[in-house]
């Protein structure tokens, strides 16, 4: 069972984060507390040490300090942080959470040049009032980082911590 909600909530979580920003430009709280609520209930139950657990809720306060930063300042979505911050709890203070952040922002930035030639193309003309590619299309309207987010999440997942506990056990 554990694992069973290992496998399936935080892959999901990123697949509906990733194409709800895409075609709303929001990705819903509950997103971001079904994430961490199910990490905070199943973590202690697969062995997790309560000093690694606490690392793992540090990392996510971390990451919405910084996070909420820059969306105060205006350069980050309040969706995106909180994405952001509840993924950082799953990867914990380590490795997995630098691989997550480095291997999202380089997914961001190429969707940032597609979005940007896209929208400077006479094809944003053509299909700026397609539902699935208006948000690409405006000019007026930031880039749906999610869809990075959400990518680099499921990229870097088979690394994180209860991944890896996850496919032990079932390889035991």
């Amino acid at each position: 069972m554990l694992e069973a909600l290992i496998f399936v909530v935080f892959p999901f979580c990123m697949l509906f984060a990733a194409i709800s920003d895409m075609l709303s430009m929001t990705i819903a709280n509950r997103v971001s507390v079904l994430l961490v609520v199910v990490f905070a209930l199943v973590a202690p139950l697969t062995g997790m040490e309560w000093a690694a657990y606490g690392w793992h809720f540090a990392a996510g306060a971390l990451v919405l300090a910084v996070t909420f930063g820059l969306f105060a300042m205006g350069g980050m979505g309040g969706g995106d942080a909180k994405l952001l911050a509840a993924t950082a709890v799953w990867m914990g203070l380590n490795i997995q959470l630098v691989e997550y952040l480095v291997v999202s922002t380089l997914i961001g930035g190429l969707l940032t040049i597609a979005i940007l030639l896209y929208r400077k193309s006479p094809l944003a003309v053509m299909t700026g009032r397609n539902p699935f590619l208006r948000h690409f299309a405006e000019e007026s309207v930031g880039i749906p980082y999610g869809i990075a987010l959400g990518l680099g999440g499921l990229l870097t997942y088979p690394d994180s911590p209860l991944m890896v506990w996850a496919l032990a056990r079932l390889a035991s």
